[in-house]
């Protein structure tokens, strides 16, 4: 079923009641959905750090749930539909960049995998990629930021905060799981993406 986004159509039909005879279907193609915000961090696989480093561990992980990072970084979790064997392991439904209602072609980001798979993950950055990363925004061959990576809200992170996410993802199950390549604005995808957490085409 379709929405209408009832703000824009309220605003349209106070301004212009008596002059339009047929309102307008701002949100085109696109449904309402309920993203999955919370999800619970995979558990560190035992082995994969040192006992030293079981408190930063256990640190990182709570990290990691109170951040959310899994809301944008799990399959399925952006349309309300997480897949767990796939936590933190990116994600095949994107977040347009762009105002898909002013342009049909968005820019859309997917958001990668976070799990220590060396192929599909993060399994060849270094800690001060990582770090970088979380912090600021960088991506790991580039310095320009990374669209809708809330970098500005982890900025303040402490260096021991930081470091125990970093240690904490290096200590999960890898998953193997390649999302699509990102969208600059004005390219066809046929992939799924939401805009504003809130809508997504199809």
């Amino acid at each position: 079923m379709r929405y209408r986004f009832a703000w824009i159509l309220l605003a349209s039909l106070l301004s212009s009641a008596c002059a339009a005879e047929q309102a307008v279907e701002p949100s085109g193609d696109y449904i309402e959905t309920q993203a999955t915000p919370i999800l619970d961090a995979p558990s560190a696989v035992p082995g994969r750090y040192a006992p030293a480093d079981r408190q930063k561990v256990a640190q990182g992980e709570y990290l990691v749930e109170l951040l959310a990072c899994g809301a944008c970084h799990t399959d399925g979790a952006l349309i309300g539909e997480p897949n767990p064997e796939r936590a933190l392991a990116g994600s095949r439904v994107g977040i347009a960049y762009a105002n898909p209602l002013g342009n049909d072609k968005p820019g859309v980001v997917f958001p990668p995998n976070i799990t220590p798979d060396v192929e599909t993950g993060i399994g060849e950055w270094t800690d001060k990629q990582l770090e970088d990363a979380i912090r600021a925004g960088s991506g790991r061959h580039v310095d320009r930021r990374i669209a809708m990576m809330p970098w500005a809200g982890y900025a303040r992170l402490s260096k021991d905060d930081i470091s125990a996410i970093v240690v904490y993802l290096r200590s999960i199950e890898d998953v193997r799981h390649r999302v699509p390549d990102n969208v600059v604005p004005g390219t066809e995808t046929d992939e799924l993406f939401v805009y504003f957490g809130v809508y997504r085409n199809r």
